[in-house]
């Protein structure tokens, strides 16, 4: 089984022959090998690992492995999805790794985590951890194994005290959190010697050749796809939205650097193409790449686009996909109403969103999903039938367009001007209106699980304290009533769930981030939450 998952991968890059003296590491990914080896993150970072003459570093998944160093110095973990801890947990427990770091002593590998979870808020997987990298993966992961190399053979408190020193590399050991309470607010949240940085600054990287994928497999979700990623961050700014707040600034790939280069490497391989970012038509040469992709030699390509700004679909942007293998097109809406457009910053009009589906018809695309969500701040009933209003309207001004409306619940996230609002406790009543009014109207709706809304929040929002919950949680199962459960057992040792999750924060309070700098400062954040005009 193993040799021939491995054996069916097409490889980008020429990994490089380890040192004799090279450091062995484990660079995991808390999922099956479809999952992980989808994650474009996972793929760059690992090709990042093993293209170093002094990195010996073997891939980990739940269901597969490489052969494995007996003695790692390393063990890297890429967290892309909030529930995989419980993955973390059972790999290093079957690598006779404590999973507290505390436990662990000079014998034992260090861990270190990335990805966007701990990047937005790694407080409550931090005892998990003994490092953490913030941020953009291009020159913080080669400072951190140079680093290391300099106290490779120091003793743990070494090791972490001077890898503290590396921008962007947070160690969680050496910050002492202190609460009015244990089921209170944060008090300070302190380095516990001077040496120590007080604030850790995520890292950004400025250039223009982002990234693209370092392998092709058939047995990846999206089989024998190449990913290029064509954008950094999104310039819309959504209030709510930590695509766009923790990436800033907007940054975009060189058209013939970064993106005509990438996509000749990888159409050598596969046949399969994939745009990604999170504003992918935003691009300020996304024309002329469109025009690229329409040559003649790439007829037999089937492309893939990420989720695209609603505005920017035009005929010949539908013509193409549609072409090119692509029956369906995502576009996030968020809402219908022009009231709560405006609270969360979304610049769309309602004319914008039926010409999107006019020419994504007129194209040939088939269907068309929209994103929608509930219990944003400020929302009111009238603003959900605007909703099914508007559905109406598209189905009217594109017959035969197969609509589907996907929707979640608004869920707070750090560093944005709305993560000092609670999950809207009406959200799941919303949702089943929503339903029900569709129902009606013969419209696929497709709504995110309110209680994982509710789950994300408190792991979105959460601090240190949860990590007993984290490990009750994991013997109870994995469900929204194995949370209350854990949280019954712990009264009076942790907040409530309520106070996580559905409480409106007041913005003097020390967030459980606070000494973990983003793109934007306080003042900053809370500038863009006034101009919302809640």
């Amino acid at each position: 089984m193993m040799s021939s998952v491995f054996a069916d991968e097409k490889l980008l890059f020429a990994p490089a022959i380890p040192k004799n003296d090279a450091i062995p590491t484990i660079f995991a990914f808390p999922n099956k090998y479809t999952v992980g080896i989808t994650s474009l993150g996972y793929q760059v970072i690992w090709a990042s690992l093993a293209t170093r003459t002094d990195v010996q570093v073997s891939r980990l998944f739940t269901d597969i492995r490489e052969p494995l160093p007996r003695e790692p110095e390393l063990i890297g973990l890429s967290l892309s999805w909030e529930l995989d801890y419980i993955n973390i947990l059972n790999l290093l427990e079957s690598l006779n790794i404590p999973i507290r770091s505390n436990i662990r002593n000079n014998e034992h590998p260090l861990i270190f985590g990335g990805g966007p979870v701990l990047t937005a808020n790694p407080e409550p997987f931090a005892d998990f951890f003994d490092v953490i990298l913030l941020g953009d993966g291009e020159h913080l992961l080669n400072n951190f194994i140079d680093a290391y190399k300099e106290v490779r053979n120091s003793n743990r408190n070494i090791k972490l005290t001077t890898l503290a020193q590396v921008p962007g590399v947070y160690i969680p050991s050496l910050y002492h959190v202190e609460y009015h309470k244990l089921d209170g607010m944060i008090a300070s949240i302190k380095p516990i010697s001077p040496g120590i940085p007080s604030v850790v600054q995520k890292q950004t990287y400025q250039g223009n050749i982002l990234s693209a994928s370092t392998v092709v497999t058939r047995r990846a979700i999206w089989d024998n796809i190449y990913m290029v990623e064509m954008v950094r961050s999104c310039p819309e700014m959504c209030r709510f939205c930590l695509a766009s707040y923790l990436t800033l600034p907007f940054r975009t790939a060189s058209l013939d650097d970064s993106l005509i280069p990438s996509i000749e490497k990888g159409l050598k391989v596969t046949n399969r193409l994939g745009l990604l970012g999170a504003s992918v038509t935003q691009h300020p040469e996304f024309g002329e790449l469109l025009n690229y992709i329409n040559h003649p030699q790439y007829d037999h390509v089937r492309l893939s686009i990420a989720s695209v700004r609603t505005n920017t679909v035009t005929h010949k942007l539908a013509y193409t996909l549609a072409q090119r293998g692509t029956q369906s097109l995502t576009i996030a809406i968020e809402s219908a109403s022009e009231r709560v457009r405006q609270i969360i910053n979304k610049k769309l009009n309602n004319e914008e969103i039926i010409q999107a589906a006019v020419n994504a018809k007129q194209g040939g695309l088939l269907a068309l999903k929209l994103y929608g969500m509930v219990g944003i701040p400020g929302e009111e009933s009238e603003d959900l039938d605007a909703m099914v209003a508007m559905i109406k309207e598209i189905r009217n001004a594109a017959p035969g367009l197969r609509l589907t409306l996907g929707c979640s619940t608004f869920v707070p996230k750090s560093h944005t001007p709305f993560q000092w609002f609670g999950l809207n406790k009406k959200a799941e009543k919303k949702l089943q209106y929503l339903r029900n009014k569709l129902r009606t109207q013969g419209i696929d709706f497709n709504p995110e699980s309110y209680n994982w809304s509710v789950i994300q929040t408190l792991l979105s929002r959460g601090d240190r304290r949860l990590l007993k919950l984290l490990e009750l949680t994991r013997d109870f199962g994995n469900s929204l009533g194995s949370y209350k459960r854990a949280f019954k057992e712990l009264k009076g040792q942790i907040p409530t769930l309520d106070f996580y999750v559905h409480q409106d924060w007041k913005t003097d309070m020390i967030l459980p981030w606070n000494h973990l700098k983003g793109p934007l400062t306080k003042s900053t954040l809370l500038k863009h939450l006034a101009n919302s005009k809640l």
